[in-house]
């Protein structure tokens, strides 16, 4: 079972950057057999996909995304990152990380609280 924890949202002005991290409880086990993804949602919304990062290492991304935010992973430190640069108002809402793995046929899938970003002038 993983625990997961965003930071590094807040306000910031358009065309700003701001990192954001998720990182698993040092109890929590197996973070590299998790494909790690980040989503965010804004109210009356569905969540939406932003980046994955799967245990091959290949990273995709949204098209409303791609270009302006990178997103990394360190295993070692059960942790990814999720650089967001350019960024615009309609890039506010509230991010969350997901953790999802399919073992023996079945899946598991964790989720942070999320974290606000907020893009205004």
């Amino acid at each position: 079972q993983l625990q997961l924890a965003e930071s590094g949202g807040g306000s910031v002005q358009p065309g700003g950057s701001l990192t954001l991290s998720c990182g698993a409880s040092e109890r929590s086990f197996g973070f590299g057999f998790y494909d790690m993804g980040w989503y965010r949602q804004t109210p009356g919304a569905q969540r939406e996909w932003v980046s994955t990062f799967n245990t091959l290492g290949a990273v995709t991304y949204a098209d409303s995304v791609r270009g302006r935010f990178t997103m990394s992973r360190d295993n070692a430190r059960k942790m990814v990152t999720l650089q967001m640069n350019s960024l615009r108002p309609d890039d506010t809402a509230i991010y969350y990380c997901k953790a999802r793995a399919v073992m023996y046929g079945k899946e598991s899938a964790y989720w942070g609280r999320g974290t606000q970003v907020t893009v205004s002038s």
